[in-house]
């Protein structure tokens, strides 16, 4: 799905490039906090040009290539890195980007504060959501702009890497060792990321899919209680919402504390802080793995859209509450909708606004939204619909218009006031009345 013009990203408009495939070649230092780092960018354009950009942020642009030559021109300044071939591109031109770059990565600041490369205590963790991505390479930074990876990182010996997809080789040199990690299906380039740390990494499960850990050593005996339900927890995701998008899943925790835990594609991370032996960050481990479905594979186009991740991610949630024996899906609902009712009734979680994209209001909504559905259709009808969602669009770009209407297709019901009272008005509607509820 090609982007359009996003209020949510002012001053950004649709990428010129249709990008296929991104090939990162880093080396890190952690002592310096240096990055040495060459991009090659596999792409086509999507309509006539004669110069096209791409964002970096922070870091100094040594070279530039265009199919191997160099350009007319290009320069590189307010976090954008602007190219001119030196003549006009036709609509479907294949084109090889290649970008070698260097400095001291750090967050890109912006409204929804400090996001992307960021140093911890000893080691690094990339949160890229929702424009961190240039912080640390040079992308078109449109959750709509999905594309494959390679990330090749080389960095000091003892510490551990983790980035997206799966790990094809580590090769030692001397003090030094090469990472190299594919991830095939399409990402946007916020979930792209690279996690470095002194963990110990083993495998967790392997059914449905493969599940590695990544934990500091002292934190170990912590996650295995914390954690150990995450194999039934994604067994009932997969059943709820259909397969598991990727190869395999994996955990990282870092030896700081984190303010909130983050998905990232086909892996989450959380602060040691979340992990205590006593399992009372479990709702959060739903929440992360949930976004897999919902926001990795399934890619809002927009992030006025954003609901279609957060306020899913928040009812998985609810559902997982259920099948481990805790309170009910529809208790859980019900203490939402309470306490909802007493907040400020001026949010509209179709189009929240750039400010409020991560309130807490969103998530429980959205969450309340499917809620809501599930009640007006029944469990069978509901639970076919998300599976059906996920299929349709496995590894591709939602919106809430895609999902209202495969939500009428599938129900073959005419859904337009349940939606536009949920999504489209501010006022908190009284949930329904249910059918009947059995997860």
């Amino acid at each position: 799905m090609k982007s359009v013009d996003d209020p949510y990203r002012p001053g950004r408009g649709p990428g010129a490039l249709e990008i296929a495939r991104y090939e990162l070649d880093l080396d890190y230092r952690v002592a310096g906090n240096r990055l040495d780092a060459r991009a090659r960018i596999h792409a086509t354009t999507r309509r006539h040009v004669d110069r096209f950009s791409l964002d970096l942020a922070g870091l100094r642009v040594n070279r530039v290539l265009l199919d191997g030559k160099r350009p007319e021109r290009w320069s590189h300044r307010g976090g954008q890195l602007t190219v001119r071939p030196g003549g006009v591109l036709p609509a479907g031109t294949p084109v090889v980007v290649e970008v070698q770059y260097t400095g001291n990565p750090r967050p890109v600041r912006g409204p929804f504060g400090e996001v992307g490369w960021e140093e911890l205590t000893d080691g690094v963790i990339v949160a890229g959501q929702p424009d961190g991505a240039p912080s640390w390479f040079p992308c078109q930074d449109d959750p709509a702009d999905k594309a494959a990876f390679t990330i090749a990182l080389t960095t000091d010996a003892g510490y551990e890497v983790v980035c997206n997809g799966t790990l094809t080789s580590r090769t030692v040199r001397s003090s030094r060792v090469r990472w190299v990690f594919e991830q095939p299906e399409p990402t946007a380039p916020y979930l792209a990321t690279v996690q470095i740390g002194r963990y110990r990494r083993w495998d967790v499960a392997d059914e449905p899919v493969r599940q590695q850990a990544a934990v500091p050593d002292r934190l170990r005996a912590a996650f295995e209680h914390d954690f150990a339900r995450q194999p039934q927890m994604l067994e009932a995701f997969s059943e709820l919402f259909g397969p598991y998008p990727f190869a395999q899943y994996t955990v990282v925790v870092t030896d700081d504390d984190l303010e909130i835990p983050l998905e990232a594609q086909g892996l989450s991370v959380f602060g040691a802080n979340h992990v205590d032996g006593e399992r009372v960050a479990e709702r959060l481990v739903a929440h992360e793995l949930a976004h897999q479905w919902f926001g990795n594979s399934l890619t809002a186009a927009h992030w006025r859209d954003i609901w279609l991740h957060e306020g899913f991610a928040c009812y998985a949630e609810w559902l997982w509450s259920q099948a481990s024996g805790g309170r009910s899906a529809d208790n859980q609902a019900r203490t939402a909708h309470t306490r909802l009712a007493g907040l400020r009734q001026d949010l509209v979680i179709g189009d929240p606004g750039r400010e409020h994209m991560f309130d807490d209001r969103l998530y429980k909504r959205g969450a309340l939204t499917l809620h809501a559905l599930r009640r007006v259709v029944g469990d069978e009808t509901f639970f076919e619909l998300l599976r059906a969602w996920t299929a349709a669009h496995r590894h591709g770009s939602v919106t809430t218009a895609g999902f209202v209407a495969l939500a009428t297709s599938v129900t073959g019901r005419d859904l337009t006031d349940l939606f536009d009272a949920w999504l489209f008005a501010a006022p908190l509607p009284e949930l329904p009345g249910p059918v009947g509820l059995s997860a």
